[in-house]
């Protein structure tokens, strides 16, 4: 790399931080920038019960966790419920259990990352969808393509990992990511601050669906072989993740969505806050840890 080019790759990321900042300025909260991100979406109203009189510990009085945070929402596959019999979409029981926190949608190009994590937040309602890939074309004003062909693979890297720094502080989003995200410590670090789904899908199946896109990754003679060696090389990081999806070529976006959505809802079952596991052991030794 020339020194004009080195020089160049700075400039770029100089840019590109720049303009990250300058959007995190103009929307400082994570609802108005990720409003100005994703599509619209319809607002659901929650209830919370009204405390009925102070609860006191230790001589203080105490909020319990229970009334801020768990809204009496249970998983609904619980009872074996088929999704078409139930009522309420699933889908938007999911956010009073997140509880804010986000979804990071990892996994190989061409898994239906966008497609899968666009129509997750639309069904859930009240989160909203943000994807990485875009933000970087926005920002920098080339395509992901133009980024590698200009700049390196790296340049893009790093102007992905600040995407990412910017991302991960929002709350109640559902976030896309590139495929190899997962490459660099730092970046995983963000991403297990909420709940990481890997779309699991075979190179074969991938090299389908893009087949005729540009892959910048996946130049040269015989890009099944590299994208499957990209596959293997990148599957530890992915096996990491807190839910795996695995997407057949009989699955469409549709059913892709409700599988996630309902081991989502399982994961949350598996995975109970530490107050909830503390007040519900105490429930069971009949301890009366609040009066």
């Amino acid at each position: 790399m020339t020194s004009n080019q080195r020089c160049g790759n700075r400039q770029l990321l100089f840019t590109s931080f720049f303009y990250i900042s300058v959007l995190a300025s103009i929307f400082p909260s994570a609802l108005s920038f990720s409003t100005f991100l994703a599509p619209p979406k319809t607002f659901v109203p929650t209830t919370r019960k009204a405390r009925s009189r102070p609860l006191f510990a230790g001589g203080f009085e105490w909020e319990d966790p229970t009334e801020e945070f768990d809204q009496g929402v249970e998983n609904p596959f619980k009872n074996e419920a088929k999704e078409d019999d139930m009522q309420i979409d699933p889908a938007r029981l999911l956010a009073p259990r997140l509880s804010g926190v986000n979804l990071y949608f990892v996994g190989m190009m061409g898994c239906g990352k966008t497609t899968v994590g666009d129509a997750v937040a639309r069904r859930m309602g009240s989160y909203s969808f943000l994807d990485t890939d875009s933000i970087i074309e926005s920002v920098t004003k080339k395509t992901i393509p133009e980024l590698f062909a200009d700049d390196g693979e790296e340049t893009f890297r790093d102007i992905e990992a600040q995407v990412l720094d910017q991302v991960h502080a929002f709350v109640r989003s559902v976030v896309s990511t590139g495929g190899g995200i997962v490459c660099r410590n730092a970046n995983w670090s963000k991403l297990q601050s909420g709940i990481v789904v890997w779309l699991n899908v075979e190179p074969e199946l991938i090299m389908e669906r893009i087949r005729g896109t540009d892959r910048p990754l996946l130049q040269g003679q015989d890009p099944l072989g590299k994208l499957k060696a990209l596959s293997e090389e990148r599957a530890v990081r992915y096996a990491q993740a807190d839910v795996k999806i695995d997407v057949t070529a009989g699955m469409d976006t549709n059913s892709t969505v409700a599988l996630v959505i309902k081991e989502l809802h399982n994961f949350i079952d598996d995975n109970p806050p530490m107050w909830k596991k503390a007040k519900s052991k105490a429930q069971e030794e009949g301890l009366d840890w609040v009066q």
